[in-house]
């Protein structure tokens, strides 16, 4: 009985819809990068929206939030812009870099603000606007959903006292941005990759570093994934990055892979084989169509 309670206060729309959101976390189908992200009790599903074609594709997209947690939560969404850096990180920026374009005069999205009870789920629309005019290329802002924090009664907070006998409170905020990129025209974007090198330390393992070099109008998102190919032939997955992207304007990206400890494996001898390619397409059942960016061998000594 308790059950069936439960799943008519949320709704069989809503339930089915968490479903759909948390099987982002376990299936993969042909597609390596997951398809959702967690941060907290919230998972958003899909991790990026892109508009192909400047509106000759989809003009609407959906974004679907769930609250995995026990408590009812309010998100706030908005817009942030950021730059990549070379390492990947992020950084917080008003204007845009030479060569980036933001989108945010480009898209709207509806509601602004969910709340979301224990189990629940939501869906963000995404919409473009104003694209008419748009020149050829890219342009990227970024979706930021972040929690409200619960403002529990005096006495139930987590406080800290620090100097001078100051008494603050330290309530965490979980937030989760997304890109939104909206393309036009062909892309003529190209990746190299140069400066690799492997890094052997007992305490921390082996790291391989690497620049990946991008030329071009629109960004790159795909998997890097490094085969040791042993003297013999013999071909052995040693490490995975789903998800890399190189973001417009930037030039060059530096990455280090921690690959395996696998025992059949020698990093003195053979080679490294490193792909970095676009995440698979599903033309039909049994069609799937890869893009390589960029591939390189690193002969090891």
């Amino acid at each position: 009985m308790k059950k069936n309670v439960i799943f008519r206060s949320f709704g069989l729309k809503k339930v089915i819809g968490l479903v759909y959101i948390l099987s982002g976390l376990f299936i993969y189908c042909v597609v390596s990068a997951p398809r959702a992200l967690a941060q907290g009790n919230l998972v958003i599903m899909p991790i990026r929206v892109v508009f192909d074609g400047g509106g000759g594709g989809k003009r609407t997209q959906e974004l679907n939030l769930a609250n995995t947690g026990n408590d009812t939560i309010k998100y706030l969404i908005s817009v942030v812009q950021y730059r990549m850096m070379d390492d990947g990180t992020f950084e917080s920026i008003t204007l845009p870099d030479p060569g980036q374009n933001f989108a945010d005069k480009n898209f709207r999205f509806f509601p602004q603000s969910v709340v979301l009870a224990p189990l629940d789920a939501q869906t963000i629309k995404i919409q473009l606007i104003n694209i008419s005019d748009l020149k050829p290329g890219e342009y990227r802002s970024h979706l930021y959903i972040r929690a409200v924090p619960d403002e529990k009664p005096l006495g139930e907070t987590a406080a800290v006292t620090v100097k001078n006998g100051i008494t603050i409170k330290l309530i965490p905020v979980y937030g989760i941005s997304i890109p939104v990129i909206i393309r036009k025209g062909e892309s003529t974007s190209n990746v190299t990759l140069s400066n690799s090198s492997l890094g052997i330390d007992p305490s921390e393992g082996s790291k391989l570093k690497m620049t990946f070099n991008r030329s071009g109008n629109m960004s790159v998102y795909g998997d890097i994934t490094v085969d040791y190919i042993s003297e013999q032939g013999i071909k052995t997955r040693v490490g995975i990055a789903n998800g890399f992207a190189i973001y417009t304007p930037n030039k060059t990206r530096h990455f280090i892979l921690n690959l395996d400890e696998n025992q059949k494996v020698n990093y003195h001898q053979g080679k490294l084989h490193v792909v970095y390619a676009a995440q698979p397409v599903v033309m039909s059942c049994c069609d799937i169509k890869t893009i390589k960016f960029a591939e390189g061998d690193l002969i090891l000594h």
